[in-house]
């Protein structure tokens, strides 16, 4: 959130500490809520920014409120507390239920909606809020802002951060695996939608001239134009052709697709799917790959897909060795992957883990490693992670490993923000890296030869490869050193002389 715009970032405090005192304690079916709200408002912001450009056009335009005005947010947002909660409960809700169309993002994800508002006093204070805040006033950029904003409320609460990642770790990502105009991108646990709209913003800022871009105090771009796509199919693409998520929990689909819509990301194909079951059977079809997926956690193997074994023998119920393995398959020949894995990954000593590193360095070109600290996803978790990025089909020559230490932000659970900051650096390297030279190494990274690697049983812990810098120490000799023991014990005779007088 940019400093201009405390009074909106008070106004949302003031929204979440509403729902949280009037009885939804849980951040996700707040946030859900809301979602709804912002949805109802929008929806008819959208359908009169529609009907003028019609307009502007000639061209004749049919309203989505057609037979329906009275669900329009200008209808009902002056009703008593009472007659509106009644109002959108009944008749408002049960309209976005049920809309339909060709291109509706919310057709299928609102089929299980459930409107949970309680009070008549809640709701009439929330649209108050939402309606001060104006969001079509403020532009895609911000309404975005104010959503995540709302969303870092989640880690904030201490329940269900496992959902969103850390947004400054999201960019970096990105910036190491550099997604295209014209790429389709997928993140297949896809949470809010963090990954996709990183994306979605390095594109617009590769797009955009730089003297425009302007960032805020944690290093996000804002005024992203994108001015220099002038073709309208390259736009169609980006918005209706490029984005897909999949999330396995129905409440996080919706609240991913509202985030990518305030994002300004026209139709966004984010749908509900196991996507390590039978049932999921989307392969070879992405140029990208972004995720976090879950980990620490184990599925079902009668239900794991027929081509997820890992092992060649048996699956494994590991859902972090699944995800790698579906990642794999799920890109094209030539697509890249950026993913966070928990430590474990790296030097597991089992089968299952063996051949998962196997499958990065033989079936792929695993490109680099980066050790992040234990703190990064804190306050809810202390696992140790690391990034990892690699190519589908190339061969792997060199791997560039790097161990990240700070990333802007303390490590306890309050995370504020400090000095010391590796990021930039990373990419930095990163960018200007040159793997035709010998491998070099630095404070924090070095280059490691793919045969060193797979002699150590394809252990890909940075400390596995780290010179260990030995600091010598010059000690006193014995007789300088007993001649001060003999020098200490006089004078402790000395004061136990003095404390004897005393007594």
């Amino acid at each position: 959130m940019l400093n201009a715009h405390q009074e909106i970032k008070s106004k949302i405090d003031k929204l979440w500490d509403m729902f949280y005192s009037g009885g939804m304690s849980n951040p996700l079916s707040a946030i859900e809520q809301i979602s709804y709200l912002i949805f109802m408002k929008r929806l008819e912001d959208m359908d009169n920014q529609q009907r003028k450009a019609a307009e502007r056009r000639s061209q004749s335009y049919t309203s989505i409120f057609k037979g329906k005005e009275t669900c329009r947010w200008s209808h009902w947002m002056h009703f008593d507390a009472e007659r509106m909660l009644k109002h959108v409960r009944d008749e408002v809700f049960s309209f976005i239920k049920e809309l339909r169309g060709e291109g509706n993002f919310y057709s299928e994800s609102m089929k299980d909606a459930v409107f949970l508002i309680p009070k008549p006093s809640l709701i009439q204070e929330a649209v108050k809020i939402l309606d001060e805040i104006n969001l079509s006033a403020k532009g895609i950029d911000l309404q975005g802002d104010i959503y995540e904003y709302l969303l870092s409320e989640i880690s904030q609460s201490g329940k269900n951060g496992q959902f969103r990642t850390p947004r400054h770790i999201i960019r970096m990502i990105v910036e190491l695996v550099e997604p295209k105009l014209g790429n389709r991108i997928c993140d297949p646990a896809c949470g809010t939608s963090g990954f996709l709209i990183g994306a979605y913003n390095r594109i617009l800022k590769e797009n955009t001239d730089p003297e425009n871009i302007e960032y805020d105090e944690n290093g996000a771009p804002h005024n992203l134009t994108a001015d220099k796509i002038v073709d309208k199919k390259h736009w169609e693409f980006l918005w209706e052709k490029s984005f897909f998520g999949y999330d396995f929990d129905t409440t996080m689909v919706r609240i991913g697709l509202m985030n990518m819509v305030l994002h300004g990301i026209v139709n966004p194909k984010v749908r509900y799917a196991d996507t390590l079951s039978k049932s999921f059977k989307e392969r070879n079809l992405y140029d990208i790959i972004l995720a976090n997926p879950p980990f620490k956690g184990n599925v079902d193997r009668s239900d794991v897909a027929e081509d997820l074994t890992v092992t060649g023998k048996s699956k494994t119920p590991k859902t972090e060795l699944l995800f790698l393995n579906l990642f794999v398959n799920m890109l094209i020949p030539g697509g890249r992957c950026g993913v966070i894995v928990p430590d474990g990954v790296l030097f597991g000593s089992s089968n299952a883990h063996v051949d998962a590193r196997k499958i990065l360095l033989e079936k792929c070109g695993l490109e680099t490693v980066i050790s992040m600290p234990s703190g990064v996803f804190k306050p809810y978790a202390g696992v140790s992670t690391a990034v990892l990025v690699f190519t589908k089909g190339e061969k792997t020559d060199k791997v560039w490993f790097y161990d990240m230490q700070a990333d802007g932000y303390s490590l306890d659970d309050k995370r504020t923000k400090i000095e010391q900051n590796d990021i930039p650096d990373i990419i930095e390297k990163w960018k200007n890296r040159n793997k035709n030279k010998e491998p070099e190494k630095g404070d924090k990274w070095l280059w490691v030869e793919y045969k060193e690697i797979k002699e150590n049983k394809y252990d890909l812990s940075i400390s596995r490869y780290k010179p260990i810098e030995y600091e010598e120490i010059e000690y006193e000799k014995p007789k300088v050193i007993m001649g001060k023991v003999l020098k200490l014990e006089e004078l402790i005779a000395m004061d136990i002389k003095e404390i004897q007088k005393i007594m």
